[in-house]
């Protein structure tokens, strides 16, 4: 990927058309991308920040077909997201694995009710099931689990599901619509919407957001697939369109590997207000997580609360039995899922649709809602379908069930840490040997070196130490002070790449720094104001 030359194609063929014209970056707009790409369709997407920078970077990290939407009896969306599942974690198998869960057992009536549950959730998976769910006794849960609470444990229930690096895996996505023929834009904000006479869409005008300069943008089809910000597009098209999208804030935070010691996850089925509560282990840390509060307003960077961060670490204590306190919190994000907003008015997002939706204005521009990372591939499958009905284009089949995604490599790959790059991995390896000095490490605490640094901004359109520190690498999502450490080193590497001058690292690095505090503890807001003032 090259941003430079895909801006200098769309400015020396300003009258180029697109099949689809893709707004927003995240896993479902780049999941229309690499649909629409391989199906031959000229496809452009233009992201208003960096790739993933909202949602779909600040998930569970898991691929999964909801045992929670099970217990609501949402039959259909759990087996559609198990196949999915299933369809993922063969097609990225570099990202996405399969991870064990176990739900400890307290009580007696624990075990056969949630065996039973989950004998139906292997049921559903069919053919593309990642394992047996089980029933095992207090002994061997201990066994597996070596820091969970002993006191009163009866036992407790296997099952399995994916787990995925997110935000490396949507870069991955973009690079594979790259390869088949998509141009993608970061940094570039879509303003307005052209019509023609009769009112229906003919592109869309965008701004480049780093130099400022403004282009009009012919297009067949327009899809918004902006996540949490549909409605800002929707009025574009039509003002006082009615709301699509009932934000939800999930938090998580991330405590070191020693409060779980253990390559399996915890689930806690039911909490004490009914949502459900994860230990996973990830990138050699444990991620605790998440909350679910619904939300009037979205910002670009959501805050915890300190009801949600005293949530998960309370939930927690009661599960471990070396109790996390604030001390041992590393990092801290919360995300935002963009879930289809109701009839009428609820608190509660339980009663929300997690699946997705698809609406075609009188205008044509085509809004997908809803949804969930698991399902992404579905998600883009039947939106390009209903882009190619909408455009009048020729008709193509999907190609995206059994495609293999940027980096695929069947084997984990034995060039640790850099085993998230795939089949990339010797191509970094060789970068160090012809430069051994882009081996040293940029942090104590965690695994990267500034090697990465330089392939973020060469093949994967980094463009800000954010980009890097926070999606290309996940430091800021594991160990938020180290980040920040991190970041005059990433600066000055990329400036040297990207032709910038001191200044501009200055920059860079204040903007970090002021990002960050986001993540940390310190920098979290108490409960004197709602979520929906704090996100105004």
């Amino acid at each position: 990927m090259n941003r430079s030359a895909y801006i200098a194609t769309i400015s020396n063929a300003p009258d180029q058309v697109w099949d689809m014209i893709i707004i927003g970056g995240g896993a479902t707009g780049l999941g229309i991308a690499m649909d629409a790409a391989t199906r031959g369709y000229k496809t452009l997407l233009l992201e208003q920040a960096d790739f993933a920078k909202g949602t779909s970077s600040r998930s569970t990290k898991l691929v999964h077909g909801g045992v929670r939407y099970l217990a609501q009896g949402d039959v259909a969306l759990v087996r559609e997201a198990l196949y999915e599942r299933g369809l993922l974690l063969a097609n990225a198998p570099h990202l996405a694995h399969n991870q064990d869960f176990i739900i400890p057992q307290y009580t007696w009536w624990q075990g056969p009710f949630y065996t039973i549950g989950l004998k139906l959730y292997d049921l559903l998976s069919g053919r593309l099931s990642l394992g047996r769910s089980r029933h095992i006794g207090s002994r061997e849960v201990q066994e597996k689990l070596p820091t969970i609470r002993r006191q009163g444990l009866k036992g407790g229930i296997v099952y399995h599901d994916g787990q995925f690096d997110d935000a490396r895996l949507a870069v991955n996505i973009a690079q594979t619509a790259a390869e088949n023929g998509a141009m993608l834009l970061n940094y570039f904000k879509v303003t307005g919407l052209e019509k023609h006479p009769d009112g229906q869409l003919s592109g869309v005008v965008a701004k480049d957001l780093e130099t400022g300069l403004t282009y009009t943008l012919p297009a067949k089809t327009v899809i918004n697939a902006t996540g949490v910000f549909v409605d800002e597009i929707l009025q574009l098209d039509n003002p006082g369109a009615r709301r699509l999208v009932k934000p939800s804030q999930g938090v998580h935070v991330v405590l070191d590997r020693s409060f779980l010691q253990s390559s399996s996850a915890i689930m806690i089925p039911k909490t004490d207000d009914g949502r459900v509560l994860f230990a996973v282990p990830w990138h050699n840390k444990v991620l605790l997580g998440t909350t679910d509060t619904p939300l009037d307003e979205h910002s670009m960077e959501p805050v915890a609360l300190e009801t949600e961060i005293d949530f998960i670490l309370g939930t927690a204590a009661r599960y471990l039995s070396r109790p996390p306190a604030r001390a041992d919190v590393l990092s801290v994000f919360a995300g935002l899922r963009p879930l289809a907003a109701p009839q009428k008015s609820t608190g509660s997002t339980k009663e929300i649709s997690r699946s997705h939706k698809i609406i075609t204005a009188p205008s044509g521009l085509i809004t997908i809602t809803g949804g969930k990372w698991t399902t992404f591939r579905r998600m883009a499958e039947d939106t390009v379908n209903e882009a190619v009905k909408t455009g009048g284009l020729p008709a193509a089949a999907c190609r995206t069930k059994t495609l293999r995604i940027h980096g695929y490599l069947p084997q984990p790959s034995t060039a640790a840490p850099l085993d998230v790059y795939g089949s990339d991995a010797p191509l970094l390896q060789a970068l160090t040997l012809k430069h051994p000095e882009l081996k040293a490490p940029l942090h104590a605490r965690l695994p990267y070196i500034k090697a990465q640094v330089i392939w973020a901004v060469r093949h994967e359109m980094a463009r800000t130490v954010e980009d890097v520190l926070a999606r290309r690498m996940r430091a800021l999502f594991l160990d938020a002070q180290a980040a920040i450490g991190m970041a005059p080193q990433v600066a000055a590497l990329m400036a040297a790449e990207l032709e910038k001058d001191d200044a501009w690292q200055q920059e860079q690095v204040q903007a970090f720094n002021a990002v960050a505090q986001h993540y940390l503890l310190t920098g979290i807001h108490n409960d004197t104001k709602t979520p929906h003032q704090l996100n105004t």
